[in-house]
């Protein structure tokens, strides 16, 4: 060895089964996450979500805009267990949209004619 030899030690290469895992890793995370997802959304449970959104835009339609009354007041017409859809409303347009989170969402629409109807999905 020389004294004048200050070169840093070379690091080992990387094993090519690290070097693979890495590679695949989010790939697979991937395809778990868009599969869970498939699955979620056209399951039993992506269809009672359609339902749910669909029938709530209705009814807080129909109670904000045919009845006359405040959004505070229409919360209360709701079913129980419908409480992980989430309401929006629109004054400006007279459309209320309901929306279960990465599922489903609805929008139902105000006509001075024939009241509340649903848009189509």
């Amino acid at each position: 060895m020389l004294a004048s030899d200050t070169s840093p030690p070379i690091p080992p290469p990387q094993s090519p089964r690290r070097i693979r895992w890495l590679v695949w890793a989010p790939v697979l995370l991937l395809t778990a996450a868009a599969g869970g997802w498939l699955g979620l959304r056209y399951s039993t449970t992506g269809r009672q979500a359609a339902l749910a959104t669909g029938y709530i835009a209705h009814v807080v339609c129909s109670c904000r805009y045919v009845g006359g009354r405040d959004m505070a007041s229409c919360e209360t017409d709701r079913e129980p267990g419908t409480e992980i859809v989430t309401v929006e409303d629109d004054t400006q347009k007279r459309t209320v949209t309901a929306r279960v989170p990465l599922l489903s969402s609805r929008t139902a629409r105000f006509d001075p004619e024939y009241g509340c109807a649903l848009d189509k999905p």
